[in-house]
């Protein structure tokens, strides 16, 4: 039950306090004018209306834009902040906005709208979606992101006014989506906030338990941190270092986490802490010196992360040391600067940058140069990747857990926890990755499936003249972008292969039917090759016919007809016939011919989903084989469009390769997936060798979805270690 005194507010707060704060750091009249404006806009849209707390609900935009005013946003940001529930409550339009204020402030407003519509829970492909709009909005705008990361934080202040389910689901949403981007971003001071809330309502038990075990000890631990600051800051005003000294509470969140992974709270060292703060750089390393002498360090608990940041901007010293009465003290140092940018990450740029027109670029831009992780995403955008992939990539570095891992020359590399050495390279440079020949971590040779950990050093042995990556590395990479990497480098190679042997192809069946390659290739016959096939040009036509999308038969069929022939009588009554899908009973459709035999052909055995190709033959009808089948580009028959009918419901036979580690029960379990797919085994044939367990299996089933599906089941079976498709 949340306590009355939480509910409450310890202060009425009011837009001079806006006033006051953004007063300090804008000097620009009209810039102070137009944030008045913006207020005075959301006051008169929501005068009348009040939260669920029972205050005025112009508290809400005023306590974001200040929350955002406390780390010194730009004008256009704490107009965004007053204005970003103006749309989503229908108050206004984005015209209205962009009329009164200016297309920047409308934009931000209109994107802040878009991601409070986003829900994370449910349908995959929604919440897929959904995960691409919160990217797409970091890599445009995040300026929309860093006003949302303000706006749940008051709204978690306030969560207690919700049903406790909501309560819930607001809380892990945030633990699962927000902390994240928080956490990259470098923003930890919100972060921290945002955890601890988020904690107090998704595991109140948990969260209340902590905090009365804080309390039990805290008038002891005040002490102790007096004294022991006490004692530092002498020995600093001994040696003339300037300096600043204060105790340092550990988050309630963090010491969660510390005792999930099953620390005792005695053990929780970093409980006693100080954070000390001086001018420059130099005097960071000074100062730790002094401690060390005075006070002996702790082993293997000393940090430099002014030399290697880490990988959100953030710098600091940390060390552990036996202080007074040895009781265990965390300290961590560092410069004024630094500790802007460690509680506020990018968003401390606007401290150290005029706030002029170019406000977005500039982050923008900052966050390219000094966030790895944002780096990794507009590298994503350049890739000629689908959605799917885009996202999942993204998401690896958003959303999953992390390891830190070293180059040679000490740079740090961000990898989603249980990378590769073959992710590192990738990550590193495409370059790096495509000449790789081997990996050592830690001066040791590795195998390049390695599983990287917290802290490796790792250097990638890599050749000039290698012939590329292997295609295994898909299989031994756990990062979407090394994946997509390794794909694109076979698609270039692939491409070329398919442009020579497509060309290759035509110009031996033109032989074989002794035609002119002169005659043939006019510009004439190329356009209209071009127009009916949609190819962009000749190399990309080449590049279908190598790759199965077009035989070399269609495209001679284009320019040169054959009218004596049985089977141009047949093309002819196709195209002249409309197809009329209700009269149609076949499984097949032949260009709308309800009257001709057709043969499934059992080299392929296509089913219905597959992209299919007819074959005219003589006195044998139609005979229909799956795009890919090998068999497609050697027929000499004439080809014809044919569809499958999408009323037909019967099942189909295809053969599928089962690969396993072990023989032991996985037949068994492969036929109760047939149970639990409604499909129909036709035979298993064993083929297994000494090395390798082997199973033909042959299936009746009613389309490639569901194909898909069963051998999806299959692969989730343990021991199981390839399922594919055959074609003779």
């Amino acid at each position: 039950m949340m306590k009355e005194s939480e509910k409450m507010n310890n202060k009425i707060i009011t837009y001079e306090d806006l006033r006051s704060l953004v007063s300090k750091y804008i000097n620009d009249d009209k810039k102070l004018n137009l944030i008045e404006k913006a207020y005075e806009f959301s006051l008169k849209h929501f005068e009348s209306e009040k939260r669920l707390t029972g205050e005025p609900y112009i508290f809400h935009p005023l306590t974001v834009a200040i929350i955002l005013a406390e780390i010194k946003a730009d004008c256009e940001t704490i107009c965004g902040a007053l204005l970003h529930d103006i749309l989503e409550r229908d108050k206004s339009t984005v015209q209205e906005i962009k009329k009164e204020f200016n297309e920047e402030i409308a934009s931000l407003v209109a994107g802040v709208t878009k991601i409070n519509k986003l829900s994370f829970t449910g349908d995959n492909e929604a919440v897929l979606a959904n995960h691409r709009k919160i990217i797409v909005g970091l890599s445009e705008d995040v300026r929309v992101i860093i006003i949302k990361l303000a706006d749940r934080l008051h709204n978690l202040q306030t969560l207690w006014v919700l049903p406790e389910a909501t309560q819930k689901e607001k809380a892990k949403e945030t633990l699962d989506i927000l902390v994240p981007i928080a956490h990259r971003l470098g923003m930890n001071k919100i972060k921290g906030e945002l955890e601890d809330l988020s904690l107090r309502y998704y595991k109140p038990d948990v969260y209340f338990s902590i905090i009365e075990k804080l309390n039990q000890s805290k008038s002891e631990r005040d002490n102790i941190v007096i004294q022991m600051q006490n004692a530092v800051s002498g020995l600093l005003n001994d040696h003339g270092i300037k300096h600043e000294i204060k105790g340092r509470a550990k988050s309630i969140f963090s010491i969660y986490k510390k005792l999930d992974k099953g620390k005792r709270f005695s053990d929780i060292y970093d409980l006693l802490a100080l954070r000390v703060f001086v001018d420059t750089e130099q005097d960071c390393y000074q100062a730790l010196g002094i401690i060390h002498s005075k006070f002996k360090p702790m082993p293997k608990r000393f940090k430099d992360y002014i030399a290697m940041p880490k990988t959100n901007m953030y710098q600091s010293l940390h060390t552990t040391v036996f202080g007074l009465d040895s009781n265990l003290f965390e300290i961590q140092i560092r410069t004024y600067e630094m500790d802007q940018v460690a509680e506020n990450g990018i968003a401390s740029h606007w401290s150290y940058k005029e706030h002029g027109s170019n406000v977005n670029a500039n982050l923008q831009n900052d966050m390219e140069q000094k966030l790895q992780f944002f780096k990794s995403i507009m590298d994503l955008k350049k890739e000629n990747i689908n959605e799917e992939e885009f996202v999942n990539s993204a998401r690896e570095d958003l959303f999953k857990n992390t390891i830190y891992v070293f180059t040679p020359k000490g740079d740090v590399v961000e990898l989603p926890s249980g990378s590769t050495p073959i992710d590192f390279a990738y990550r590193v440079h495409s370059r790096v990755g495509d000449t790789m020949v081997g990996a050592i971590v830690n001066s040791i040779i590795v195998p390049l499936d390695y599983e990287l950990k917290d802290n490796d050093i790792i250097k990638i042995n890599t050749n000039k003249n290698s012939s590329g990556p292997n295609r295994e590395w898909i299989n031994m990479a756990k990062t979407s972008q090394a994946k997509n990497k390794i794909k694109a480098f076979f698609n270039r190679i692939d491409k070329d292969d398919n442009q020579r042997k497509g060309e290759e192809i035509l110009t031996k069946e033109l032989r074989k039917k002794k035609i002119s390659q002169s005659d043939f290739f006019t510009d004439t016959n190329i356009n209209k090759i071009l127009q009916e096939t949609k190819c962009g040009d000749m190399n990309e036509l080449y590049i279908g016919i190598g790759s199965n999308k077009f035989t070399p038969n269609q495209i001679i069929n284009i320019i040169i007809a054959d009218t004596d022939s049985k089977e141009e009588i047949i093309l002819k009554k196709v195209s002249d016939k409309e197809v009329n899908l209700d009269s149609i009973k076949a499984d097949i459709i032949v260009e709308g011919i309800d009257d001709i035999k057709v043969n499934i052909s059992s080299c392929c055995k296509p089913i219905p989903g597959d992209r299919i190709v007819g074959y005219i033959t003589k006195g044998k009808g139609i005979s229909v084989h799956r795009m890919v089948c090998p068999n497609v580009s050697e027929l000499e028959e004439r080809t014809i469009d044919v569809n499958w009918n999408k009323k037909t419901s019967k099942k189909y036979p295809t053969t599928i390769l089962v690969h396993a580690s072990e023989e032991n029960n996985v037949l068994v379990n492969i036929i109760s997936k047939t149970s639990n797919n409604n499909i129909t085994v036709e035979s298993i044939k064993n083929i297994s060798t000494n090395e390798n367990h082997l199973f033909h299996i042959t299936i009746l089933v009613e389309d490639k979805e569901k194909l898909i599906k069963f051998m999806n089941d299959i692969n989730s079976i343990p021991n199981i270690l390839d399922v594919e498709r055959l074609i003779k």
